[in-house]
């Protein structure tokens, strides 16, 4: 097995348990708690795996509306308006963007006032030339991570 594929095959595991312990990830992968220790830290250090978290339902918490920003912003004020963005409370993404938008941004609110009362704060700024919000209706697949390819035939 290469380096590249046990580190794929590892990350793959983590998807499915990301509270799987060392000895437990061994014995799935047949290699050693040392060699999962030292790959998962390998990992680690070179920033592909950057932590690990919770899987969030934020509606069960009463965030029921998420909605989609898409902002056309003048150009020197670009780095302004995402860091304004990224640190309303709420935001799950913010993404500078090509196409006729500049930036495309996924917030999630409790209700519509509160989504309003929070997207006006930015939307009002005199560097935003143009906005749209959508509210989405229903989430097919949300927050999806996927499993890496990985070579079988070793």
């Amino acid at each position: 097995m290469t380096y590249e594929n046990l580190d794929a095959r590892l990350i793959n595991s983590l998807l499915g348990n990301g509270r799987a312990s060392l000895r437990s990830l061994g014995e799935e992968l047949d290699v050693s708690v040392t060699t999962v220790s030292n790959h998962l830290q390998d990992l680690e250090d070179q920033g592909v795996i950057e932590g690990y978290s919770p899987d969030v339902n934020y509606q069960e918490l009463g965030y029921d509306v998420t909605a989609i920003l898409q902002l056309k912003v003048e150009g020197t004020a670009l780095p302004e308006i995402t860091d304004r963005l990224a640190d309303l409370r709420g935001m799950v993404s913010v993404y500078e963007v090509t196409g006729d938008h500049d930036v495309v941004a996924v917030g999630k609110f409790e209700d519509t006032d509160e989504m309003n009362d929070r997207i006006k704060r930015v939307l009002t700024d005199d560097e935003v030339r143009e906005s749209n919000t959508s509210v989405v209706l229903n989430a097919v697949v949300e927050d999806q991570q996927f499993e890496l390819d990985v070579d079988e035939e070793e």
